[in-house]
């Protein structure tokens, strides 16, 4: 019994910001009082504030590159990523484990170590501001761990199925997509859903290597009206616009949290 409260009373700490959040943003846009700020309003605004959120940033162009980003870079991501187990593990790919930590070495550096060099970079070859630089950048950013679930994953199929098909004569290219590809659909699933939330939520590279509205991520688009709360954007509007930006990744993570647990479980053998 004592567990349960304890697990109760620790569920809702954990919940009193999303209350808040959601309370707040649900406020007319000239009712927010900081000393009321967890009793709910009469008034219910939500929709109201997105609208005057809408109003003053162009966020659907920032909303559609970031689906864009969001999409196709994971996509690609996990593709080179699986291409890159199947080629150490399933093929033996010789110094596999040299390649393996050259490939997922990358993820011990800093971010903030890699935005001088990449804004030179970018500046130089014509990629700062621009949707293909993005999605570049996305996808080298997302090869790493997807190599390494997927790395784990084809460890623990059995060497006999490779055999087998290449004894019945396919290639190594038609055993991955035919064989491999599809038996690590739960693993390839939790990684996307992992690299989705994070280029979603990213806000760094997009605000170092991006300035238009067409090009920009969201996170970025939100930052400059957050920034306005403290110039006459009202506070429930921030909070509104914030809301709904978040939505994607919360509704991604609870439809596929199944599917989630158990492509992570599998990455780990």
């Amino acid at each position: 019994m004592m567990r349960r409260v304890v697990l109760v009373v620790l569920g809702l700490i954990w919940l009193g910001p999303t209350y808040l959040l959601l309370v707040n943003a649900s406020r007319p846009a000239d009712a927010y009082d900081p000393s009321k700020a967890w009793v709910p309003s009469a008034d219910f605004s939500l929709f109201d504030n997105v609208a005057v959120a809408l109003d003053r940033i162009d966020l659907a162009a920032s909303l559609a590159s970031t689906a864009l980003y969001a999409v196709v870079s994971p996509l690609l991501g996990v593709l080179v990523g699986a291409m890159a187990g199947y080629a150490i593990v399933v093929l033996r790919l010789r110094h596999g484990f040299f390649w393996f930590m050259l490939i997922f070495g990358g993820t011990i550096f800093p971010s903030q170590m890699l935005l001088v060099p990449l804004f030179i970079g970018y500046s130089e070859a014509g990629l700062y501001d621009d949707r293909l630089g993005m999605l570049l950048l996305y996808t080298a950013i997302n090869v790493p761990l997807a190599a390494f679930v997927l790395r784990n994953f084809y460890s623990g199929v059995a060497f006999s199925i490779f055999e087998a098909a290449r004894m019945d004569g396919a290639s190594t290219l038609r055993i991955f997509f035919r064989i491999y590809l599809p038996l690590s659909v739960s693993a390839l699933a939790a990684v996307f859903i992992l690299e989705f939330t994070f280029i979603w939520n990213d806000l760094i590279f997009g605000l170092v290597l991006t300035q238009t509205a067409s090009v920009r991520p969201v996170m970025v688009a939100l930052s400059g009206l957050i920034t306005d709360v403290y110039a006459g954007t009202p506070v429930p509007v921030g909070l509104a616009v914030g809301l709904m930006v978040s939505l994607p990744t919360v509704v991604l993570f609870l439809a596929t949290q199944r599917l989630f647990a158990r492509g992570l479980s599998l990455g780990s053998v």
